[in-house]
């Protein structure tokens, strides 16, 4: 390859190689095929486990910086008349591709459509967002997906309910991640099935710079996050074993996530948002048991006396005063169904976007609401607490 070109080449592997500096949380892989003559000689660049680059060229393999490794590429160009790299992102391919009259770069969206088959719109006739095919890996790591690219019929309403969860909150991912990285915290992340699913969505449909921190009590179910992440090369997750109390953020988190977290777990991840201030929190709570032990209401009394009226409305409450509380302290909440009551009766989704600092007429009526029913609310003591 000649020296014009060459000069050229250096230029853009010089963008490469910031890019991979910006990206290197969600980068896969480097391809590069040199071409002399009639041959063609192929070389490898994957993230190694010690922050290196592990290229394999011509039978060996060695270790690279990303500064080291572009100088090799460059090197080795004097020995051949072409060159075809392939700089692969999760969701974004970079192709440069250089000969003595040429130099060109240009950027290729992966998209990979299922095959007639598999197409996902066959499980429960809608267009999901989480699509077989583009998301095979992830759905065979989640273990939605056989070996061989099929959903698991008993795990089919598994896999409606993340991708409707997505479809619940993708405006809400909108209005947070404009022009910015975003950062989200699972609460109580269990497995993090639905935290990986966001992953993929928002890195490679949305292609929304994003991090995610993972809490959980358990040592056990974050082993298996951190096994599952290093499995597909998510190295944009951190998990923790810890008490959601015990959490110091070093950066501005953007979203606080709490799926399923028990009675007043939810209450504890609600409350780690509101002083994060977060930019937006979502939260689908499990069982409810505080307030069914504490209120009482005398206008209610003759009705309240039924076991189940008295435990149904307790659940009303709970998540009532839970949404009058994350308007109080400036979010604008919206409750939804999440999923079909005929399936769980623990069905809501609690949707807040920060909007303001605070609303004192909405802590007035959640004050009021503490004394004539005479409770003392998780969150509420939570808030204060800490």
């Amino acid at each position: 390859m000649n020296k014009k070109n060459l000069s050229k080449l250096t230029l853009i592997l010089s963008g490469i190689k910031n890019r991979f500096l910006e990206n290197e949380a969600i980068f896969k892989e480097i391809t590069i095929t040199y071409t002399s003559g009639l041959k063609h000689f192929t070389g490898k660049a994957v993230y190694s486990n010690d922050n290196k680059l592990a290229f394999n060229f011509n039978g060996k393999t060695d270790l690279f910086t990303i500064d080291s490794l572009i100088e090799a590429i460059i090197n080795n160009c004097v020995s051949y008349d072409s060159l075809e790299l392939i700089y692969s992102e999760r969701g974004t391919n970079v192709l440069v591709t250089a000969d003595d009259k040429n130099v060109n770069i240009k950027n290729i969206n992966i998209i990979e459509k299922s095959s007639e088959k598999d197409k996902t719109s066959t499980l429960l006739n809608r267009n999901y967002l989480i699509k077989i095919g583009p998301a095979n890996d992830l759905l065979k790591a989640i273990d939605i997906m056989t070996k061989d690219n099929k959903v698991k019929n008993d795990k089919i309403r598994k896999y409606n309910q993340i991708d409707h969860f997505i479809e619940l909150i993708d405006s809400t991912l909108d209005s947070i991640s404009r022009n910015k990285h975003i950062t989200i915290l699972d609460c109580g992340c269990g497995k993090s099935y639905l935290t990986f699913a966001l992953n993929y969505y928002l890195t490679e449909v949305k292609k929304v710079k994003c991090s995610f921190i993972g809490i959980d009590i358990s040592e056990a179910v974050i082993q298996k996050s951190k096994s599952i992440a290093q499995t597909l090369g998510y190295r944009n997750m951190d998990f923790y074993a810890m008490d959601i109390h015990d959490y110091k953020p070093d950066r501005k988190i953007n979203m606080v996530i709490s799926l399923h977290a028990c009675d007043t777990a939810t209450d504890m991840a609600l409350a780690l948002g509101i002083r994060l201030e977060s930019d937006a929190i979502i939260a689908v709570p499990c069982c409810h048991k505080e307030m069914l032990s504490q209120y009482s209401y005398e206008p209610f009394k003759d009705i309240l006396k039924h076991g189940i009226f008295k435990a149904r409305f307790a659940d009303v409450l709970t998540d009532g005063m839970r949404s009058l509380m994350l308007e109080a302290k400036g979010y604008d909440v919206t409750p939804v169904e999440y999923i079909s009551p005929l399936e769980t009766p623990k069905n809501l989704l609690i949707r807040a976007i920060k909007k303001t600092d605070s609303n004192e007429e909405a802590m007035d009526s959640y004050m009021k609401l503490m004394a004539d029913l005479n409770v003392y609310p998780a969150l509420y003591d939570f808030l204060q607490t800490y």
